[in-house]
């Protein structure tokens, strides 16, 4: 069968958690995936589930349904995704005061907890105490993002669901009576698919999936960079990131002037690098991470100069983990304008739809995809129509 009501383009967790949710709607689904194996930021997330850091009525709204969600969702997918309760800390470098980063967390659901320098290291023991002047904590939700993703996967498909490795070449329309475009149908690699409507859930390649219709929107992407471990002796007992997040100020910086956009060999911003460590229970480690803004997908970076550059700075706040063997990787992180998920159809396209641009994407994909694929069978949702792309027409 090439004929389906909603073709998923993108098997990272968006897509994933969307077409399961659309199948157990009661939808035909066909979902598609470019590789076998996904090199995205799902699979190099660290899979933290930041409960507590909701700023706004609507966000925290979402934290607290995925509280309810991720609290079930194993017994609901028959899967492990090794969803547990640990601590964060969120390292003040030496040079910060740190009176005035726990002030600058006020705002939040549920402001972290102050760790002088001592307390901080108590709690995590390979934290280098001449790196930081002290560290915040707060309790944090984790699951292993990639057997999350295949648990959605799997029970998808045990729905009745349909899933197809290949690569998007080009999303077919023709005229509407509306004087817009009306899709018509998907080409891969492989074949052509006929459905009613597409939904664009590929990360960061989202926008150039939409660029083979003619179709401008304000969603971008970073290539961020991390290490990967295998399973090691050492214990890490918490998630380490840095308090001071610089990755959401490269994200607001770099939207700035949208015309850089538009051309792939732009590099609007110089690279950040964001300090942190997680490790999995498996023993294995994950390490970053640098957040580096070309406008081309498919940009060239030096792996060997970004590995030196990250293990560098991880000597500076955590030394035991440095040098620990393991392997750089490269993936695109998707964001919007306003760190808030584009959700809903784009403007002009019948037919065409996108659930992508995620900031905290792991707490709030999972209630979201629930509530799109209600939205999408008929039941009127508030917070869906705010994320729509129309809010930037």
């Amino acid at each position: 069968m090439n004929n389906y009501d909603w073709i998923v383009v993108g098997a990272g967790i968006a897509g994933a958690a969307i077409a399961y949710e659309l199948v157990k709607t009661g939808f035909s689904v066909l979902l598609l995936e470019q590789e076998e194996i996904p090199e995205n930021a799902t699979r190099y997330s660290y899979g933290g589930l930041a409960y507590w850091s909701g700023t706004t009525p609507l966000n925290r709204q979402l934290c607290q349904e995925a509280i309810a969600c991720y609290q079930n969702l194993d017994a609901e997918l028959d899967a492990d995704t090794e969803f547990r309760e640990l601590d964060l800390l969120l390292t003040i470098a030496a040079e910060e005061d740190p009176k005035a980063m726990a002030a600058s967390y006020n705002h939040v659901a549920i402001p972290p907890q102050l760790l002088n320098i001592q307390e901080a290291c108590e709690w995590e023991p390979l934290l280098n105490p001449q790196g930081i002047s002290g560290a915040l904590t707060v309790k944090h939700g984790h699951i292993n993002p990639s057997q999350t993703t295949e648990g959605y996967i799997q029970a998808f498909l045990r729905g009745g669901g349909k899933m197809h490795i290949a690569k998007v070449i080009d999303l077919q329309t023709t005229s509407s009576v509306e004087n817009g475009k009306k899709l018509t149908g998907i080409h891969t690699n492989l074949d052509t698919y006929h459905c009613k409507n597409v939904l664009i859930c590929a990360g960061g390649f989202s926008r150039e999936l939409l660029k083979l219709a003619g179709i401008p929107i304000k969603l971008y992407f970073t290539h961020a960079e991390v290490i990967t471990t295998p399973p090691v002796d050492l214990t890490l007992r918490t998630l380490i990131m840095p308090a001071n997040l610089r990755r959401f100020q490269l994200e607001a910086d770099s939207t700035q002037v949208d015309e850089l956009w538009q051309e792939a060999g732009n590099e609007p911003l110089a690279p950040i690098l964001d300090v942190g460590a997680i490790q999995f229970a498996d023993g294995s480690l994950r390490l970053g991470q640098i957040s580096r803004v070309l406008t081309d997908p498919w940009g060239k970076v030096d792996a060997a100069e970004s590995e030196g550059w990250l293990r560098s700075n991880i000597q500076e706040v955590l030394p035991k983990l440095a040098n620990i063997p393991g392997t750089w990787h490269h993936c695109l992180v998707a964001f919007s304008g306003d760190r808030l998920p584009l959700i809903g159809a784009v403007p002009g396209y019948e037919g065409i739809h996108v659930f992508s641009g995620f900031s905290n994407p792991l707490v709030i994909i999972p209630p979201l995809a629930k509530r799109f694929a209600d939205f999408l069978a008929g039941k009127e949702d508030g917070i869906i129509t705010q994320l729509s792309p129309a809010r930037w027409s």
